[in-house]
């Protein structure tokens, strides 16, 4: 009795136990260690504005952060500031960073062009592509803002979120991995 009382608990303390650690973050876009390629986004600042170009293709084997977001929300306006800043402070180190929203409202180009007045951003380009996201960037539509952390066009770093999960402390981790990508 005792072996079939075990081996029944077992089980469910095991699914208890998996029922309450943290959710995953969401595999999107390419993994450490991949290659970036190249894609054309709609650049809505900086020197291609208005333009579909490629910025993996200007920023070279320099270090990047890419951005994939889905809204813009608090949480993603304070991230791009931060790595805005960083790209700011690393422009010795040629450190490059963009953002792709995904997502095809009508509005969003003059909504990216008053955010990037608004909140005073000068060295992240902010782009848009389709909601599906770059071809073969598999970026699913859990994921809600996705980052890339590049150099020499290898990935180091990678961060999805869902929906809710981009915070203050995830923001701190993100902008800590940019040393992954800085040259010393």
């Amino acid at each position: 009795m005792l072996n079939r009382l075990v081996g029944f608990t077992a089980p469910v303390a095991v699914v208890l136990v998996l029922g309450v650690s943290p959710a995953a973050e969401p595999k999107s876009g390419p993994q450490v260690g991949t290659e970036v390629h190249g894609f054309h986004p709609l650049n809505c600042t900086g020197e291609h504005a208005g333009e579909k170009y490629c910025l993996i293709c200007k920023n070279g084997q320099n270090p990047v952060a890419i951005i994939f977001g889905r809204q813009i929300t608090p949480e993603l306006t304070q991230l791009i500031k931060r790595i805005d800043e960083a790209t700011g402070k690393n422009q010795k180190r040629k450190m490059g960073s963009f953002v792709v929203m995904l997502n095809d409202s009508d509005n969003l180009q003059k909504e990216l062009k008053e955010l990037a007045k608004k909140e005073k951003i000068q060295h992240s380009i902010l782009t848009i592509d389709n909601p599906e996201g770059p071809e073969g960037y598999n970026i699913p539509p859990e994921a809600e803002v996705t980052v890339v952390l590049y150099t020499k066009l290898r990935v180091k770093a990678n961060r999805a979120f869902k929906k809710g999960d981009l915070n203050d402390k995830t923001i701190e981790a993100i902008v800590a991995d940019l040393a992954k990508i800085l040259p010393e």
